[in-house]
């Protein structure tokens, strides 16, 4: 499978599933934070059929592990967090949100199409610099960002429920109010 071909079904699995689980008021559970996570996992463990560790391959697959939990923090910082009055944590997800997720998974795309298409000579070459395993190496670094962007979404989700007070806890302005 291509780079770019593994690029779409990646991104726009993994989109697809933050998308139908954060947009909108949506309460925070186990699943809801577990889910995308797990179909990221088996959706590159499909779509990646090797992990390169030769020369400097490690180095671009923490690099994009790296850029990937960033950018998912980044686009996770979007959701805000609330108790109802029944006392379950809710997120809500806006246009923003979603946005910020289509746009990343968008830009990924487009590099793994530019690869192919646009400039693989200048890929090539970049490889070959930098000591890479070639395009293996590029597709499982995207993919391994992808998955450390669901992950840093998780990390979000689950500090905003432990971060929401209860009614009975009372958040620090209150405290030094009184």
């Amino acid at each position: 499978m291509g780079q770019f071909t593994t690029a779409v079904i990646t991104s726009a699995t993994i989109l697809a599933f933050i998308l139908a689980t954060d947009s909108g008021n949506r309460r925070i559970t186990a699943l809801r934070i577990a889910g995308p996570t797990l179909v990221a996992a088996v959706v590159t463990g499909l779509c990646v059929h090797s992990f390169p560790t030769a020369g400097n391959d490690m180095s671009l697959h923490l690099a994009g592990i790296g850029v990937g939990a960033i950018c998912g923090l980044v686009a996770s910082s979007l959701l805000t967090a609330h108790r109802d009055p029944a006392g379950a944590v809710r997120s809500v997800g806006g246009r923003g949100h979603a946005a910020v997720w289509a746009l990343l998974f968008g830009a990924q795309i487009l590099f793994a199409y530019g690869c192919e298409h646009w400039y693989g000579a200048g890929i090539m070459r970049f490889t070959t610099d930098y000591q890479l395993s070639g395009g293996e190496a590029l597709t499982s670094s995207l993919a391994l960002m992808s998955l450390s962007m669901v992950v840093a979404r998780a990390a979000v989700l689950l500090s905003r429920l432990r971060a929401v007070p209860t009614e009975r806890e009372p958040v620090a302005a209150d405290r030094k109010a009184n």
